[in-house]
This record gives C-alpha cells, sequence and structure tokens, in this order.
C-alpha cells in the first residue's frame, strides 16, 4: 500500500504538514493537474511512467511525486542526488525488484535535485527504467536540456512548473491559517488579506517560503485586549525586508535574466532594460560582472552607429571599480540608458565573425610583398614594399582604387554599415572607396 500522506508530524515545519493529501488539495500547476490537462489525465488514467517535474523551488515537485506514486499504488523511494551515489541508487534498485517479485508492486524512484548526478551516475538507473523495475520522477530547478544526459531524455517525459501566483500563495497560506489538524489552527493569528499579500509577494512564487513565512508571523502575532493574536504592522515590515528575489548564479534564472536585459537594451527599451539590470542587481549578482556585460553590449548592438556607447560603458565599468556598490551602480545605469537609447547596428559584430571564419578557413596565405614592411637593403632588394601607396601623400589621403587583401583571396566585403547613426556616414565614404576598387580592379582586369 502506498505511504499515507499528509500525517501531522510533531515539530515538523509547517511546510511539511501542509504538504497536499491530494491532487484536489494542490495549489497551483493547472496547466499540467485540471482536467484533461497532462498530468491529471495520466493519473486518472493510471497510465504510470517516467517523468522530470522542472520548476522552480517551492512550486511542488516533491509533493507532486508523493502524490503521483500515492495515486498509483507504488512503493516511493526518494534519493537526493546531493548526498546520493549509485551505491544508493543499486540499493533501490534491489529493493524495486525484491518489491516486484514478491507483491507485484511498482516502485517510483525520486531524485530530488536530479542535475547534480554527472552523466555517469545518470546512466547507472537507466537499463532499470528500461526494462520497468523501477519508474523514475526526477525533480529539477535547471534547465534538463543542458543537465541531463539525452538517454535519460529520451526516456522520461519533461514538465515544466511554474512560479506560483501571489494569489495562490494566499490560498496555501489561508489553508494553513484554517487547518486544525495540521496548520496552526486555534492557534492562527489574524491575518487581512492585505497582510498576507505581502508576506506572499516575499516569498517570490515560493510555497515553502510562503508558509516559513507565516509560521514566523504566527511566533511574532501578539494578542491584543480582545485576546485575539495579530501581527504589530512594523514587524510585518521587518519580517519581509531584505528579500533577495530568486537568482541562481550559473543557473537557468541568471542566463534568463542576462538574456532578458541585452534584449531589451538591444530593442531601445530603456525602461525594460532598468527593470532588468535591477532585477539583477537584487538577485545579488555581481555588477562587475553587468558591467562588463554591458561593455559588450556597446560593440555587439551599437557599434559604429555611436562609438559613444563604448566609451561611455568602459567609463560606468571604471566608475564602479572606484566608488564601490550601491554608488557606482548608478553609473552602470547610466550607460545602460544611453545604450537602450542609441542608435543600433550590429555590423562590427557581423562583420567580425565572418572575417574571422574566413581568416580561419583561408589558411597561411602569405602577405602580399608591397605590403610587407622593408626595414633593410635586403627585404628592399626582393621587393618587399615595392609598389605600395602612401596614402597620407594622395588626394584626400586615400589611395584610390587599392585594396589590401591577398591576391587569392580577392576583394572581399565584410562590414555593411547600417543607415543609421554615424554609420550612415562611414556607409557614404565606404561606397567611394568600394567603387574606386571595383573600377580599378576591372581596369586591371582589362590590361
Amino acid at each position: 500500500m502506498a505511504e499515507e500522506l499528509g500525517k501531522p508530524s510533531t515539530g515538523a515545519p509547517l511546510a511539511d504538514r501542509m504538504r497536499p493529501r491530494s491532487l484536489d488539495e494542490f495549489v497551483g500547476q493547472q496547466h499540467l493537474l485540471a482536467p484533461g490537462k497532462p498530468l491529471r489525465s495520466m493519473v486518472d488514467g493510471k497510465s504510470l511512467h517516467s517523468l522530470v517535474l522542472w520548476g522552480p523551488p517551492g512550486t511542488g515537485k516533491t509533493t507532486l511525486a508523493r502524490l503521483l506514486a500515492n495515486s498509483w499504488d507504488a512503493e516511493f523511494l526518494s534519493l537526493s542526488a546531493v548526498m546520493a551515489g549509485v551505491k544508493d541508487v543499486r540499493t533501490a534498485v534491489e529493493q524495486a525488484k525484491k518489491l516486484r517479485e514478491y507483491s507485484g508492486r511498482r516502485t517510483l524512484l525520486f531524485l530530488d535535485e536530479v542535475h547534480r548526478f554527472n552523466k555517469s551516475q545518470q546512466d547507472a538507473f537507466l537499463p532499470y527504467v528500461e526494462d520497468g523495475t523501477l519508474t523514475f520522477v526526477g525533480a529539477t530547478t535547471e534547465n534538463p536540456s543542458f543537465e541531463l544526459n539525452n538517454a535519460l531524455l529520451s526516456r522520461a517525459r519533461v514538465y515544466v512548473l511554474k512560479s506560483l501566483q501571489a494569489t495562490d500563495l494566499v490560498q496555501v497560506m489561508q489553508q494553513a491559517l484554517d487547518d486544525v489538524e495540521r496548520g496552526l489552527g486555534a492557534d492562527a493569528p489574524v491575518l487581512s488579506q492585505e497582510q498576507l499579500m505581502t508576506l506572499a509577494e516575499a516569498a517570490d512564487g515560493d510555497a515553502r517560503r510562503a508558509l516559513g513565512l507565516l509560521e514566523i508571523a504566527a511566533d511574532l502575532s501578539e494578542p491584543g485586549e480582545d485576546g485575539v493574536r495579530r501581527l504589530p504592522a512594523a514587524l510585518l515590515t521587518d519580517l519581509v525586508a531584505g528579500g533577495v528575489r530568486r537568482f541562481d548564479k550559473q543557473g537557468d534564472a541568471f542566463y534568463d535574466q542576462i538574456s532578458a536585459l541585452h534584449k531589451a537594451v538591444r530593442g531601445s527599451d530603456p525602461d525594460a532594460s532598468l527593470y532588468w539590470l535591477c532585477r539583477m542587481l537584487d538577485g545579488g549578482c555581481d555588477p562587475r560582472y553587468l558591467a562588463r556585460r554591458v561593455v559588450r553590449m556597446a560593440s555587439e548592438d551599437i557599434g559604429n552607429a555611436d562609438p559613444r556607447a563604448l566609451r561611455l560603458a568602459l567609463d560606468a565599468a571604471e566608475v564602479f571599480d572606484r566608488l564601490g556598490s550601491p554608488e557606482g551602480e548608478l553609473a552602470i545605469a547610466q550607460a545602460v540608458i544611453f545604450l537602450a537609447c542609441a542608435a543600433k547596428s550590429n555590423a562590427v559584430y557581423t562583420a567580425y565573425k565572418e572575417a574571422r571564419d574566413h581568416a580561419a578557413k583561408s589558411g597561411s596565405i602569405e602577405v602580399p610583398m608591397h605590403l610587407r614592411n622593408a626595414p633593410t637593403k635586403l627585404m628592399k632588394s626582393l621587393d618587399y614594399g615595392k609598389g605600395y601607396r602612401y596614402a597620407h601623400d594622395e588626394p584626400e589621403g586615400i589611395a584610390w582604387g587599392d585594396h589590401y587583401f591577398p591576391e587569392e583571396i580577392g576583394y572581399r566585403t565584410y562590414y555593411h554599415p547600417v543607415p543609421r547613426g554615424l554609420e550612415s556616414k562611414i556607409a557614404e565614404k565606404l561606397d567611394r572607396l568600394r567603387s574606386a576598387i571595383e573600377e580599378q580592379s576591372r581596369k586591371n582586369k582589362s590590361r
């Protein structure tokens, strides 16, 4: 018989005591659990298959795995990849084999933080997933595409869990306030909807955190003259102060947010750019990293359309190094706003990539003789530098018609300025230069 869920445990944290005992008690994830949705249909149809639950902390991955095992009347074995190893997996496999042999019951192996298992550790239980010895349910906060090997992904369907909305968290906390058996019940303080919403916003989509805050709020509540326990506004403010938004360095949230910042700057939206900058700073991102990324944006997305952007980005990085936090962060914000408002061009970026790829493929072609330096008589006698036209001695300071590629390559065009900002002027000059080169090439061929 599957384990019985939801029994009160003396001394257990409120979040543990209030684990849902059925899918009907589960709050959120309606895109998966509403009637007719994927996970609900799987449970109702009693069709057991391996899966991966991917989502932020506190969205119910562990609880959902327990509910699935219970609904399938399967043995629930739980391991954490933080502490477990291949030996623990083998022990779980042996338990599953014995259970299937003696009682015919299936086993659900739940592996929390599965992304912390390396590829070889993940391979350890694949044969037993394949032959049906156990059904695998993994939980991860990281992108399975990068953290799980293809063999495992091909055998397990991925379900994406979403952060809980503030209204969902209010519902979770209200259940804990009303539940006499497992929740706060008779000892629950009286909290207004505004106070619950404040706690929910501080929990930032995490039900576990919301219940933890509620438990502290209950401890801090004070009885009034009427004997009713309430939470003073000042204590609520202190309780939620200093909350840090979800931000995991080198994790998905990190890369998603820097991507959002970069795209907002590229999209010329200074307000959204400033928002994502502040989100990352609020989450604990190193401002020096952000300053480096801003320098990159100046070259990649603005380039010569407004060369001031690169200088301002470098200045912002230097200002932060001198002033530190929080004063120096203002300079980074100034650079971000300027970059967002500046004329955009990726012409330098695309030209560099094309030239780099061409240089890598073209091999070790020798430098044309007229472009070589000739510091000695011997080198001059070998025609080093012969035919080179010194641009400063030419009209307008340009050696019209000359090009500087090896003959084996011929003339190439990588850089295509856009008709925005300073690059519109650069384009006019380059059109004249390139026309002169083409004209000279035609003359050379006609000789």
